[in-house]
């Protein structure tokens, strides 16, 4: 994202990630217009056992003018992504997912971005899931999604396994658990904690620095930098606080992150694997920086 990762580096991150212990990987048709999912494919080519692969549907490519090389700098110039909630849509879009992936299954199938699509996502893509789940092609549906209020209304009117929400549950942003991760709880919806650092504000708040894919206002790299000296009396890096603060949450399962070099990837185990007091929370609640925890 934003930036050219060589294959080789993908390669070795891929390599890093599974002799790591990782097991969970994620992708989708946009990342990359498909060259995400290709490499994930040849990567994995042949040791796929025990990896939990997912993608996403609902945004499927098709030639055309690639108008986001900008923020996906690998992907082809004559490819674009469109939007696509009909039936034939999300199936069509799925199968060359598995295509480019090198698989004839998937664990996870996301409905992505479907904030502008929230009743085709209920109506036409959850059923259409449903029908592939029930086909063997798929052991699990989900939402990818950003915002809270329409992964609350696509939850209430499905029976989704799992919710990969990004930005809403972390150190700067606690409004996932107002009402979506209580519903989620309520309605058996595991959920997979995404964009721990806020697209980036929070693994190096300087200005400049990305907050939800744009450049970060002055007030948001200023609490992040709040948070980091405060951490700082801790010795804890505000990396670490902030790849482990998910996890707080009962209703998460598994916290996602990116990377987009083999040394950023061993930052971020280093950073999930560091060991923070056990009073750093309470503290930070303390200090008024972040919210209790809500169920």
């Amino acid at each position: 994202l934003f930036k050219s990762v060589p294959e080789s580096e993908a390669d070795a991150m891929i390599d890093l990630a599974i002799s790591s212990g990782i097991n969970y990987i994620d992708t989708a048709p946009l990342y990359g217009y498909g060259t995400g999912e290709r490499r994930v494919g040849r990567a994995l080519a042949g040791r796929k056992s025990g990896v939990v692969i997912s993608t996403k549907v609902g945004r499927p490519l098709r030639p055309g003018v690639n108008l986001e090389t900008d923020k996906y700098p690998d992907a082809d110039p004559g490819i674009e992504t469109y939007y696509d909630y009909s039936s034939a849509g999300i199936r069509n879009g799925l199968e060359a997912s598995l295509k480019r992936l090198n698989l004839d299954s998937i664990e996870i199938a996301y409905l992505h971005d479907a904030q502008d699509c929230i009743q085709d996502a209920i109506e036409i893509a959850y059923p259409v899931l449903d029908a592939m789940r029930s086909e063997g092609i798929i052991k699990a549906i989900g939402i990818g999604m950003n915002w809270c209020p329409p992964s609350i209304e696509i939850i209430k009117n499905t029976d989704l396994d799992i919710a990969l929400i990004a930005g809403r549950f972390t150190l700067l942003d606690q409004s996932a658990q107002d009402e979506l991760y209580p519903l989620a709880m309520k309605k058996n919806v595991s959920i997979v904690a995404a964009g721990v650092y806020n697209t980036g504000v929070l693994a190096n708040p300087v200005e400049g620095a990305q907050f939800d894919y744009v450049p970060a206002p002055k007030e948001i790299i200023d609490r992040a930098l709040k948070i980091r000296d405060f951490l700082k009396d801790f010795n804890v890096p505000l990396t670490a606080a902030a790849m482990q603060f998910p996890l707080r949450h009962p209703a998460v399962v598994t916290v996602l992150n990116g990377a987009g070099t083999v040394a950023e990837l061993k930052q971020n185990i280093e950073a999930f694997d560091f060991e923070l007091p056990t009073n750093l929370w309470s503290e930070l609640e303390s200090a008024g920086l972040i919210q209790p925890v809500n169920v």
